[in-house]
Parts: C-alpha cells; sequence; structure tokens
C-alpha cells in the first residue's frame, strides 16, 4: 500500500474519535475486559508475579531489556499473551532505548528497526507504542510502521498516549486487527488511584461490551491485581486476552488465515 492510498482509505474511514470507541455487533453478552501490562522486561520479581497469575494477562515487552526474553518464555508458559512495546518518539523527548522509532528515520530504517524488536521477543502476538506522543501523530512514520507488521500475523494496539494519535487508523487501513487503549490504571502509584481507574475499567466494559485497560509492572498495580482480578467473577465481569477480546467484537472468527502472513523468524540474543 502506498502513502496515497492510506490517505485515500484515512479519507473513507473518517473515524471520529466517538466512532472508535464504540461497540461493535459481535460484543459478548458478558462484560469483559483486557488488561495489558506495559514495560515488561526491566523488573524480574514483578514481572514474574504477573506471569504467575492465574488470569489471561497480555504483557508488552520492551525490546532488548535485561529480562525480556526470559520473562516472555515464563509468560507463554503460563498462558499469557505477548506483545512487543515499541518504543516511539514522544513530544517530552524522553529517551526510547534500544528498538525506538523516530521522525528522522527513513522507511527502511523504521521497517529494519521494528523488524528486528519483533524477532528480539519470543511469541509475539500483537504490538502496541511504548509513549510515541510525538510519533503516532505522524502519517508517513505511522504508514511504514503498519506496512511492515502488515507482513505478520500480529495485531496493533493504539496504547493513544495523546488524543490526535493516527495509529490506530492507519493499522485499521492497513485491515491490520486493531483496537485502542481505554483506560489507564496506574499513572498515579496509589492503590486509591489505581483502585479508581480499575474501576473506571469496569464500568467501561459495562457500558461498550468490552473495555482495555493498560497497566505497569509497579508494585501496587501488581498488589491490586492480584487482590482484586479473583473477584471479577462475582461482579459478572470476564477477562480476555487482546486477541480474545477482538475476537468477541469480531464474531469470534480467527485474525488471520493460516498461511496468511509471513511467520516472524526469532532472532532473541541481543540484550541490555
Amino acid at each position: 500500500m502506498t502513502l496515497r492510498s492510506t490517505l485515500a482509505l484515512l479519507a473513507l474511514l473518517a473515524i471520529s474519535p466517538v466512532a472508535a470507541f464504540a461497540s461493535g455487533p459481535g460484543e459478548p453478552q458478558q462484560p469483559t475486559i483486557a488488561i495489558i501490562i506495559d514495560d515488561m522486561g526491566h523488573n524480574r520479581h514483578e514481572g514474574e508475579r504477573l506471569a504467575r497469575l492465574d488470569q489471561p494477562l497480555t504483557l508488552a515487552f520492551l525490546p532488548y531489556r535485561r529480562h525480556t526474553v526470559p520473562l516472555a518464555k515464563l509468560a507463554h508458559a503460563q498462558s499469557k499473551e505477548i506483545m512487543l512495546h515499541a518504543p516511539m518518539a514522544n513530544t517530552r523527548n524522553f529517551g526510547l532505548g534500544p528498538g525506538g522509532l523516530t521522525p528522522d528515520m527513513d522507511e527502511l530504517a523504521i521497517a529494519t528497526t521494528l523488524r528486528r524488536a519483533l524477532q528480539s521477543i519470543p511469541f509475539v502476538s500483537g504490538v502496541n507504542n511504548h509513549m510515541g506522543s510525538l510519533l503516532t501523530q505522524q502519517l508517513e512514520p505511522m504508514d511504514w510502521v503498519m506496512k511492515e507488521l502488515d507482513r505478520y500475523p500480529v495485531y496493533f494496539v493504539d496504547s493513544r498516549t495523546i488524543a490526535n494519535s493516527i495509529a490506530g487508523s492507519v493499522a485499521d487501513a492497513y485491515n491490520i486487527p486493531s483496537l485502542t487503549r481505554d483506560v489507564f490504571l496506574d499513572h498515579e502509584q496509589t492503590e486509591e488511584f489505581v483502585d479508581k481507574q480499575f474501576k473506571l475499567l469496569i464500568q467501561t466494559a459495562r457500558e461498550k461490551g468490552t473495555a482495555i485497560g493498560i497497566g505497569h509492572p509497579h508494585k501496587v498495580t501488581v498488589d491490586y491485581l492480584e487482590k482484586h482480578l479473583p473477584m471479577l467473577d462475582e461482579q459478572g465481569i470476564a477477562i480476555a486476552t487482546v486477541s480474545g477480546l477482538w475476537a468477541m467484537r469480531n464474531g469470534n472468527r480467527e485474525m488471520f488465515a493460516e498461511g496468511e502472513k509471513q511467520a516472524i523468524r526469532p532472532a532473541y540474543a541481543r540484550s541490555n
């Protein structure tokens, strides 16, 4: 797909902020949440706790971090879903670390960096953006990102770190299975704040049918999830992986036909 055709498709989609969050006709009867834990790979202890929780969490790993590969393997063995948490340029000039995508990169550099990051994480099923408040507003880099992702059997979640993000819309233009974050759980690291946001996530799921929350491997977050996730059943709330939630929204169909996409060739050697 060329940049021109992407622009045309985006114009046809004309996705408004409200429509982007609307529930589809395939929404489940029981309100269902998915929880993504970002920034996996740094904190081994909390990462292991998350991997061993009984519920089907989705864990998003930064590439090339010290504990990324062993934690991803452990998490997969514990039936968790694995994502690449792709570092993208932000408006506040925070450092991205290895695997970062920036506006000064050309198409080849973005494609190569993204491909190597995907190859560095075992069992990867999807991608979301780490930071990205700058890059996710820019059409050309996001077109290059989605052009590369379109080669592989992966979905994309727009973390929506800025309201003007077009990342999800560009993914839609490429027909990449895509979803958007509804609630951040823990940008304030207190139990009171996490509780307020978790209740907002549940309320959103009750209103829309499904909702996606994003948290981080902070001790307060892991402590809270460890205590409160087992209580979801009695509240009439289900929890699913991101791909499971996508299937619920799409008539329980498979994301990809067998052989439709190119397999990701693992290459786990590099670490920092």
